[in-house]
């Protein structure tokens, strides 16, 4: 009698301990499954010269506009199809090659090849620079990564 009295003990605490983790929430019985990670992939870098090509200057020192621009242009570019001048800012700190459509993610990475270590960046901030319905335009912003001062060659 005294070992079904024990047994009926551990029971009923194990069916306590077990319902109390139920109730609080740290055990569940049908759990929900959770989203898979995906990774998203980038794409390729492909340089596309007829892309045209705006490089602003967003920083304090004078002239890497034009020298990069002269850099995209020996790259393959045409002389027309690349633009430079300053930026309204002048502390942007990491030079960013900008565009405006998922699909132009890999001429932009080539750019960014092209001219040497500058972030990709998908943005409509410069989507107005383009002329015309659905033109493309990549926008590179010169950082102060770029300058004297942090050494950054481009090309």
């Amino acid at each position: 009698m005294v070992l079904w009295s024990v047994i009926t003990i551990v029971v009923l605490v194990a069916l306590g301990i077990f319902g109390t983790l139920i109730a609080t929430g740290r055990v569940t019985l049908f759990p929900t499954p959770s989203a898979t990670p995906t990774t998203i992939s980038t794409a390729e870098p492909v340089v596309d010269t007829s892309y045209p090509v705006t490089v602003l200057n967003a920083t304090t020192q004078s002239g890497l506009a034009g020298s990069l621009a002269q850099t995209i242009v020996g790259a393959g570019w045409s002389p027309d199809s690349v633009t430079a001048g300053d930026a309204s800012s002048k502390d942007f700190p990491t030079t960013t090659v900008f565009y405006s459509d998922p699909a132009e993610e890999g001429a932009a990475r080539g750019l960014a090849q092209v001219i040497g270590g500058a972030a990709v960046t998908l943005s409509d901030a410069y989507k107005g620079l383009a002329s015309g319905d659905g033109a493309k335009l990549l926008v590179v912003v010169i950082g102060a990564d770029r300058t004297d001062a942090g050494a950054t060659p481009a090309g």
